[in-house]
């Protein structure tokens, strides 16, 4: 086995996930070559997780990247742990496998490891993956989301995707998911904004007791971009609590706040598409946080969350205005 089962999490399906994922989001601005480049630095430097979704329009770039990288022989196919998610637009049952086998068309790969619902809010059905009305005002949908989770279990049986989850799910929905009569699969993860400044505990402490991972995103802050984050938003890693425990390290504030989660047993995403940032994040398995460095950041928990959604506040499946 290629992958280090040390830096591994089991899931409740019974396979392994690396605790260290490369995110492959990017705003708008950025050409999507971006991700074929930064995707194989990421494998040379040592990431076999990667974290994809339909929605960052770039999967046939990062498809492209990961064949490059197995037929150049750095990488089988069964050492890359790769994720997609299901877009909003796609959450009526009848859609979902679709959704998939278009991702899959577009990395040119027969199954990924992981498939989770990207949001919990479903949108109107059709090409636009925003689909907004005259005033440009998002369209909403309503779907039951126990009839898209038996789709996923579809997936999953068709040999599509190796194991099904979920992202950006508050307690409840999660509960109703895992006391759906009928229930085949638990979700083996959720997905979540997660860093010092939201350290998601109590969800933390909830997933943990019904076996399910939690998989941090934003965990270095956040990108800037308008579309999803306000302007005046604390920048994470100029975080003087943060800095100071860099400095005893001699690490970098990005590294601390990777570790810290893989070390409250959190798998972590790290996106950046600059290589020396690419290397720098995945060098976190060769240092320790001390339980008083643990505790400092835990102190910074102030429950502030980047992504808001706020064009869905009104949508009764909107997630955040449970308290976790």
């Amino acid at each position: 086995m290629a992958l280090n089962h040390s830096r591994s999490v089991k899931l409740n399906d019974g396979h392994f996930m690396p605790v260290l994922g490369f995110g492959t989001f990017a705003s708008d601005e950025v050409p999507k070559s971006k991700a074929w480049e930064a995707t194989k630095v990421a494998i040379d430097v040592g990431f076999r997780h990667i974290d994809a979704a339909f929605f960052y329009q770039n999967e046939e770039e990062v498809g492209k990247a990961l064949r490059e990288k197995m037929e150049n022989g750095t990488v089988k196919r069964e050492d890359i742990f790769y994720t997609t998610k299901l877009w909003s637009t796609f959450l009526r049952p009848e859609f979902v496998q679709p959704a998939l086998e278009k991702s899959l068309t577009k990395l040119g790969l027969d199954y990924v490891d992981l498939f989770i619902i990207h949001w919990p809010v479903a949108m109107k059905p059709g090409d636009d993956l925003l689909p907004k009305d005259a005033s440009g005002k998002i369209i909403f949908d309503t779907v039951d989301l126990r009839d898209t989770w038996e789709a996923l279990e579809k997936c999953k049986d068709a040999g599509l995707t190796k194991s099904i989850g979920v992202s950006n799910f508050n307690h409840k929905q999660l509960e109703m998911i895992l006391n759906k009569p009928g229930l085949k699969y638990k979700p083996v993860c959720n997905q979540v904004e997660c860093h010092p400044y939201l350290n998601q505990s109590k969800l933390l402490e909830f997933c943990k007791s019904k076996d399910i991972v939690v998989v941090a995103y934003s965990a270095l802050g956040s990108h800037r971009d308008p579309n999803w984050v306000e302007k005046d938003s604390p920048y994470l890693l100029e975080d003087p609590i943060l800095n100071a425990v860099a400095k005893k390290h001699k690490r970098s504030p990005g590294q601390i706040a990777l570790r810290y989660q893989v070390q409250r047993g959190v798998v972590v995403l790290a996106k950046s598409f600059n290589e020396k940032r690419i290397k720098e994040n995945f060098q976190i398995f060769d240092f320790e946080l001390t339980p008083e460095d643990m505790k400092a950041i835990d102190g910074l928990n102030r429950n502030f969350r980047y992504a808001k959604l706020l064009f869905a506040v009104d949508h009764p499946y909107y997630p955040f205005s449970e308290e976790y």
